[in-house]
């Protein structure tokens, strides 16, 4: 009676309100923060994911443009995943080539063949547009008709001339160089004089992969794991600046690359893991083969 007396029930009864409001938005809050949790990791996930992806994009691609030219009915007489020895082989062969005076047209395509490579390939011309980035090589006879992805390709040529003209160091480096490997919270160097390794190095970095359900928000969970990939690239970026050899590879995950911001002959995805040098030997063996498609 005393309560209602002094309005004292009413305010209990909106506080009353008021507290299963807050209980009501608190329990979506916690709903809202472990979707966002889940999406993360989802995405973190599929980020992993993205560079396989890439080249089965590539592919699709490819095929919309093979429907939309109507060259279907043409396909690769062979594709060979080309390592180690098979690839000096087969630049051997190709370097054996002499065909006399601009008997032989060697082109690096980076995207669509100029008119002149299409003229010189004929009904073959689309698939040297299927290989691309390619070193694409054919003879005025016909014989020759081939295309390589190259793993550290010059810029832009075409030519005519009497033998293919191919440098070694696009496929495979002599003389002294390195190759770093870089992802978010892994890194690896190695320093090699052509394909002797003459040292390795690398590191694991504790950076936060999932958001655990409790503990602080999703927000500071993110905020804390940019900032240990952050430590992690300077540590990474203080090892390549300490590398005696001048030449850099630069090798890992896409956006640690784009992030770590290193001048390099030539930077590749790859999707190497594990201890880091295991991690770098396989990613080394990745980038220094060759796709040799056969037209």
């Amino acid at each position: 009676m005393l309560d209602r007396v002094l309005g004292r029930a009413s305010l209990k009864e909106r506080i009353a309100e008021l507290e299963d409001e807050r209980d009501s938005l608190q329990n979506r809050l916690d709903a809202e923060q472990e979707r966002r949790a889940d999406a993360v990791s989802d995405r973190q996930d599929a980020q992993e994911r993205v560079n396989r992806l890439e080249d089965k994009v590539t592919q699709l691609e490819d095929a919309l443009d093979r429907t939309q030219d109507g060259d279907d009915d043409i396909d690769f007489r062979g594709v060979e995943e080309l390592q180690g020895p098979r690839v000096d082989a087969v630049l051997d062969r190709l370097a054996s080539v002499d065909a006399g005076p601009e008997g032989v047209m060697t082109a690096m395509v980076e995207e669509t063949p100029s008119e002149p490579v299409r003229e010189a390939f004929g009904e073959r011309a689309p698939l040297v547009a299927r290989a691309a980035p390619c070193l694409a090589v054919t003879d005025d006879a016909g014989v020759v008709s081939a295309a390589l992805d190259v793993p550290a390709p010059p810029t832009r040529f075409e030519r005519w001339s009497d033998g293919v003209e191919l440098d070694r160091e696009w496929f495979r480096p002599t003389g002294r160089y390195a190759v770093a490997l870089v992802r978010a919270d892994l890194f690896a160097l190695g320093e090699y004089d052509g394909r002797e390794q003459r040292s390795v190095s690398g590191f694991h970095s504790g950076v936060k992969s999932d958001h655990s359900k409790g503990g602080f928000s999703q927000g500071r969970f993110e905020r804390l794991r940019e900032e240990q990939i952050d430590e992690h690239l300077g540590k990474c970026r203080d090892r390549i600046a300490e590398r005696k050899a001048e030449r850099l590879y630069l090798l890992g995950d896409r956006e640690a690359i784009d992030r770590l911001d290193v001048g390099a002959e030539a930077t590749d995805a790859v999707d190497a893991t594990g201890d880091p040098e295991s991690a770098l030997a396989d990613a080394v063996r990745e980038f220094f083969s060759v796709r040799l498609y056969r037209l």
